[in-house]
């Protein structure tokens, strides 16, 4: 995420005017401990105490710094919400305002066509209240676990983003994995990990560009249920895949730039894996070559058979 000028200017200053102050006082340190250097109990109590003071004033530039970023990422959330909130209902609003005025000349196929616009577009609300209400309960909701078939959760959401997204096969699609024999199943609740996995199918077909061409796997390797999903879209750079998953981040530059979003989508991948016990990373080639992005949890313990 940019940080905008006027908050570029603030971070400049503050990290300017920490440097002059601890400049500033070491100068005075040193000048004070050649003045005093014969004198020990000085010595011993002055020195501790520039050092403090020394470090209190980095620890404050740098609070004061990442509470400018923080405060940027919320406006930038903030905005974001804001436009796929009024995004769909301006739609769905003008929509039904042409079915009341023209009720009667609108063809059948024009109103079923309206219908079903307007049903994707109650659905994209739906899923974007779904991201903000799941970020608000990070970590304080109980989770109902029981035992899913991996590959079974994955295909539908697979077909679910396909409707939504309006993709074919080709474009998103589950290929084969080379894990083990025994049936994919984990311990998780259906309701977060179908969240999760829908976020990063998502994520994939959104940051494709042009051309969506996204790949998944899904099965059990030893102890853990994996999904792999693997796109050849934007790509990051290994310091942005570090903060990928991080609350309200989105990755700078012109395609996802143009690209909406809340900034919530794989901090819920990221959240979900932990509550389950596991973990969600991701990697790239670089900008412009793609990403992989791997969600991670405990199998189930291995059934007995009758």
């Amino acid at each position: 995420m940019s940080v905008a000028p006027g908050r570029q200017g603030a971070i400049a200053f503050f990290v300017t005017f920490c440097v002059l102050l601890v400049v500033l006082a070491l100068a005075l340190n040193v000048q004070w401990v050649v003045q005093n250097w014969r004198q020990v109990v000085p010595l011993v109590l002055g020195i501790p105490i520039f050092a403090a003071i020394i470090t209190g004033l980095i620890l404050n530039t740098i609070f004061l710094v990442r509470e400018i970023r923080r405060n940027e990422q919320k406006d930038a959330f903030i905005n974001a919400v804001t436009h796929e909130l009024k995004t769909p209902v301006t739609s769905i609003r003008l929509h039904l305002e042409t079915l009341k005025t023209r009720d009667g000349s609108i063809p059948e196929d024009t109103r079923r066509q309206f219908y079903n616009v307007m049903l994707d577009d109650t659905d994209r609300l739906m899923q974007t209240i779904d991201q903000v209400l799941r970020a608000g309960q990070s970590g304080k909701t109980t989770l109902h676990k029981e035992r899913v078939n991996l590959v079974t959760l994955t295909d539908e959401c697979i077909e679910l983003t396909r409707t939504r997204r309006h993709l074919v096969e080709a474009q998103l699609r589950r290929v084969p994995f080379a894990g083990d024999d025994r049936p994919a199943e984990i311990l998780g609740d259906p309701s977060a990990l179908r969240a999760a996995i829908v976020n990063l199918l998502d994520n994939a077909v959104k940051y494709s560009g042009e051309t969506i061409d996204v790949s998944v796997e899904a099965g059990v390797v030893g102890d853990w249920g994996v999904v792999r999903v693997t796109d050849l879209g934007a790509g990051f750079t290994p310091a942005e895949g570090a903060r990928l998953f991080k609350r309200f981040y989105r990755v700078p530059g012109a395609l996802t730039q143009r690209i909406k979003g809340t900034g919530l989508g794989l901090f819920i991948v990221h959240n979900t894996a932990t509550q389950h016990g596991g973990r969600a990373s991701a990697t790239s080639p670089g900008p412009g070559k793609g990403a992989t992005f791997v969600f991670e949890i405990p199998a189930a313990p291995v059934q007995p058979s009758a």
